[in-house]
């Protein structure tokens, strides 16, 4: 497959009984991405759940914005690009770096890779294991539980049987302290993942730290100016980046305009050409 830049329009859509995208919020959607389509539970709205963590006075309110609730443009992308992708990640141990309610977990999955998907809320894994389980009920007792194991050796082989869709592994973990041996993954993906400049250092030092020498990092992003900062910081850090893909997408409600997603390929400076 060619490593140069590809451009796509129209991927990835939300659909429903009339098939077009969604007005509002609803709890239950399908979502047709990564080469099929996917039915997706989540907890609410952004704003409703941070509305209900404010009014209820948690004083950790600041660091548990719900933004894994809601199924980013950016995720829609992503899941077409690993459809692309799909040798260079079957078989090979791939970690989906705040995955939310699990749809690029479940595509990657689906394609044949052994994914961890790691996630800073707990909520959004029971979620995540939830889709799981209703996207393939077979193999849902694959999935281990939050807060599982993080050995990739044994969840890789236990996900391992012939002919069945392979369940993530679901594991919640704060990226500043990763609980995972180092060098344990082949790829390294996310979609939409950082909002803040402060989360540029913690998520460089998590690839780092597990990413297999030859491996790379996806990063799909739709444009947000934080991740100026992010690309600014990589060759002080050892890495490179260049976009290998621009998708353009409408999101999973309406909206006037469709959103063009990047996605950036990240390797250590003296692996990357």
């Amino acid at each position: 497959m060619s490593q140069s830049s590809h451009q796509q329009t129209g991927t990835g859509r939300q659909t429903g009984t009339a098939g077009t995208a969604s007005s509002g919020y609803t709890p239950d959607i399908t979502v047709c991405a990564g080469g099929r389509c996917w039915q997706l539970s989540r907890a609410g709205n952004l704003d409703s759940l941070w509305e209900n963590m404010v009014a209820e006075g948690r004083a950790d309110a600041e660091e548990h914005i719900p933004y894994w609730t809601e199924l980013w443009p950016a995720s829609l992308v992503l899941s077409d690009w690993l459809v692309q992708c799909r040798e260079r990640i079957a078989g090979k141990c791939c970690l989906d770096l705040g995955c939310g309610i699990g749809l690029t977990a479940l595509v990657g999955a689906h394609l044949g890779a052994h994914v961890l998907g790691m996630d800073y809320e707990e909520q959004a894994l029971h979620y995540a294991a939830r889709n799981a389980a209703r996207n393939s009920p077979a193999s849902a007792a694959a999935g281990a539980a939050p807060n599982a194991s993080a050995n990739p050796a044994s969840w890789a082989s236990a996900n391992a049987a012939p002919n069945a869709l392979q369940s993530p592994l679901w594991v919640a973990m704060d990226w500043s302290r990763p609980a995972l041996q180092t060098a344990c993954m082949d790829v390294v993906w996310g979609g939409d993942i950082m909002y803040e400049r402060r989360f540029v250092e913690p998520v460089l030092a998590l690839c780092r730290h597990v990413l297999k020498p030859g491996g790379c990092v996806w990063v799909a992003e739709p444009g947000r100016t934080v991740y100026d900062a992010f690309l600014a910081a990589l060759p002080a850090r050892g890495w490179s980046g260049r976009p290998v893909y621009t998708g353009s997408t409408r999101g999973i409600y309406e909206q006037p305009q469709a959103v063009t997603v990047t996605i950036w390929e990240i390797t250590a400076q003296d692996e990357g050409s």
